[in-house]
């Protein structure tokens, strides 16, 4: 589903990414722990089409297409979906607004009919309460006034609407309680869970790889894949820091 071959890619003339390669086939899971400052968020920011990260060698392929070519509402449409490790506000604009604009928008690229309100709004109601979100929440502007929690559990909530086939989570545990960890982590399970999707999981913790089990853990060190292994090598992290199991 995906392909990352030798990506390099650089941010105001730095380069962050120095030949990072990595493959996700449909039905796996896949997580990506690193030390602060490894490239992480850079990786996520290029397969989303930030601007300002410009690659400089290197290809991404998605389902067999030149994902760098495309511009980041076309990977959307595609069923590319970037979860932000600190979700933005937008005043003015309601979670409905946004969200029934965001979902029409891709099914008018893909040929489909847009939701009707009333459709829109019985899928609203399904996911919010997969997230455990009030409904009220989705009436109110864009995260605006929400706790880390709730933003994170309100872009859980999006991407269940949006329903993508490929979600790159960049720290969706940051700033999560116990049971909001917990919430997500089921809601990552059911929405994403399924044999013609894939997940990229970027975390420096353990501890949402309890809820959302990797097929794969790979460590990113300084720009690139250092090592990869099971669900274990999590494990191991966690009990022996980075320096150790890179050593090993």
């Amino acid at each position: 589903m995906l392909k990352i071959d030798n990506l390099h890619a650089e941010i105001g003339g730095k380069e962050i990414l120095k030949g990072l390669s990595l493959e996700l086939n449909a039905g796996e899971v896949h997580a990506i722990m690193g030390p602060n400052g490894a490239g992480k968020s850079t990786l996520s920011y290029v397969l989303g089409g930030r601007p300002g990260y410009e690659v400089t060698a290197g290809s991404v392929t998605y389902n067999g297409e030149d994902l760098l070519a495309m511009d980041p509402h076309e990977r959307a449409a595609a069923g590319f979906f970037l979860g932000f490790q600190y979700p933005v506000e937008i005043p003015g604009v309601s979670n409905v607004q946004f969200l029934r604009e965001a979902l029409n928008s891709q099914r008018r690229v893909r040929g489909e009919e847009p939701l009707s309100g009333g459709e829109f709004l019985k899928l609203a109601k399904e996911k919010a309460a997969l997230l455990k979100l009030d409904m009220e929440m989705l009436k109110r502007f864009v995260n605006v006034g929400f706790s880390g929690g709730e933003k994170k559990r309100n872009e859980m909530v999006q991407m269940g609407i949006l329903d993508p086939k490929l979600a790159v989570l960049d720290e969706t545990d940051s700033g999560l309680d116990i049971d909001a960890l917990k919430v997500v982590g089921e809601g990552i399970n059911a929405i994403m869970r399924q044999p013609d999707k894939a997940v990229l999981l970027i975390t420096h913790y353990q501890r949402l790889l309890d809820y959302v089990k990797p097929d794969f853990v790979h460590i990113l060190a300084g720009g690139r894949i250092v090592k990869s292994g099971g669900a274990d090598l999590a494990h191991r992290l966690e009990e022996e820091g980075y320096d150790e199991v890179m050593a090993a």
